[in-house]
C-alpha cells in the first residue's frame, strides 16, 4: 500500500512564506506526475501546481510567479514553496501522485492533507 504523508503546513501572516513537503512511502515501481491540490471551505479542489517525472510543471494562475513546486525522485518526495501568500491561499492542501505499483497496476494516491493559514 502507497501512502502519501504531508508537512509544513500552518499559520504565516500575508506576504510570508511556507514550504510545504509530501513524501511517498511503500511498495511501488515509479511516480509519474506529482501535484498540489488545495480546497477553502465551500469551495471545490483545485489543482495549484504538478510536476512530471522529467520535471515540467504546471501552475493554477492564481499562484504563477509566487508558488514553485520541485521534486526530489530520489526521495519520493514532491515540495511547494511558497511565496508572497496572500489570505485567498488559505486552504488545506493535498498531495497527489500517480504511483506505478507494477507493470499493469497504476494508482492515484492523495495525501490526508495540511491547513496552510493566511492571515491578513
Amino acid at each position: 500500500q502507497v501512502e502519501l504523508v504531508e508537512s509544513g503546513g500552518g499559520l504565516v501572516q500575508a506576504g510570508g512564506s511556507l514550504r510545504l513537503s509530501c513524501a511517498a512511502s511503500g511498495r511501488f515501481f515509479s511516480i509519474t506526475t506529482m501535484g498540489w491540490y488545495r480546497q477553502a471551505p465551500g469551495n471545490q479542489r483545485e489543482l495549484v501546481a504538478a510536476i512530471t517525472g522529467g520535471g515540467s510543471t504546471n501552475y493554477t494562475h492564481s499562484v504563477k510567479g509566487r508558488f514553485t513546486i520541485s521534486r526530489d525522485n530520489a526521495k519520493n518526495t514532491v515540495y511547494l514553496q511558497m511565496n508572497s501568500l496572500e489570505p485567498e491561499d488559505t486552504a488545506v492542501y493535498y498531495c497527489n501522485a500517480n504511483i506505478i505499483i507494477s507493470l499493469l497496476r497504476r494508482e492515484v494516491t492523495w495525501g490526508k492533507g495540511t491547513q496552510v493559514t493566511v492571515a491578513s
